[in-house]
C-alpha cells in the first residue's frame, strides 16, 4: 500500500563490543521532524552458468544510501551522527578529520488507510549535512538541511545466525502484536525467532 506521510526520525547510539564489533543500541533519541526519507539499496549479484544458461543466481544486500531531509539538525544529534564537536563558546566545529560514529535509525511512514509501517535500519554512518541556502525574494522559501548516511548490515546475528540491516512492520499486518507497536521507540527492534 502506498505511503502518505512521514514522521517520528529517531536514532539510537551504538555500543560496539571490541573483539566481536557486535552491536548494543542506546536509548532512541527524537532526530528531527521528517521531510523526507530515501532509500537506495545496493546488491551484490553473481550469476553461474551452466548448460548454455543461468543455473544460479545470487542477489545479497550489500549496502544502502539513506538521504533524510530534517527541518534541522541540532547540535547534540549533529556531534553524535558527523562526530563535530562544540567548543568552548557553544559553537559547532566540523572538521574534516571528523567522522561520526553508527547509529540505528527509526522512522514511520503512514499508509493510506491511515495505519503506519515502522523502520529500524540497524547500522547508518553519516556524513556532513548539506545545507542549501538563499536569500529571501518576494516569496518565502525554506531551505532545511538534508544529511546522507551509508546503510550495512549489523555486525550482531539474529536467532536465525543472519545478519539483518532492516526491520520494517505494517501496523495492520495480521501477527502483528500490539506491544511491537506500542514499543517501537522505546528501543531499537530486536529479532525474536521460535527455537526450532
Amino acid at each position: 500500500m502506498a505511503t502518505i506521510g512521514l514522521d517520528r526520525l529517531y536514532y539510537a547510539p551504538i555500543t560496539e563490543v571490541p573483539v566481536t564489533g557486535e552491536e548494543t543500541y542506546g536509548p532512541p533519541v527524537l532526530l528531527a521532524k521528517a521531510i523526507s526519507a530515501e532509500l537506495s539499496v545496493e546488491l551484490a549479484e553473481a550469476t553461474l552458468y551452466a548448460d548454455d544458461g543461468a543455473a544460479e543466481i545470487i542477489k545479497e544486500f550489500k549496502n544502502g544510501k539513506l538521504t533524510l531531509g530534517v527541518d534541522d539538525i541540532g547540535r547534540a544529534a549533529a556531534e553524535t551522527l558527523t562526530g563535530a564537536t562544540t567548543d568552548d563558546n557553544g559553537v559547532l566545529i566540523s572538521a574534516s578529520e571528523d567522522g561520526g560514529a553508527p547509529v540505528a535509525i527509526g522512522f514511520r511512514a503512514k499508509k493510506a488507510n491511515g495505519k503506519y509501517r515502522y523502520f529500524w535500519l540497524y547500522r547508518v554512518k553519516f556524513g556532513v549535512p548539506s545545507t542549501n541556502l538563499a536569500t529571501k525574494g518576494d516569496s518565502i522559501t525554506f531551505s532545511t538541511p538534508t544529511i546522507e548516511g551509508t546503510v550495512s548490515r549489523r555486525n550482531k546475528p539474529d536467532g536465525n545466525g543472519k545478519h539483518p540491516w532492516k526491520a520494517e512492520v505494517n501496523e495492520d499486518d495480521s501477527g502483528v502484536l500490539p506491544a511491537t507497536i506500542t514499543g517501537w521507540y522505546t528501543a531499537v527492534y530486536e529479532p525474536t525467532f521460535a527455537a526450532g
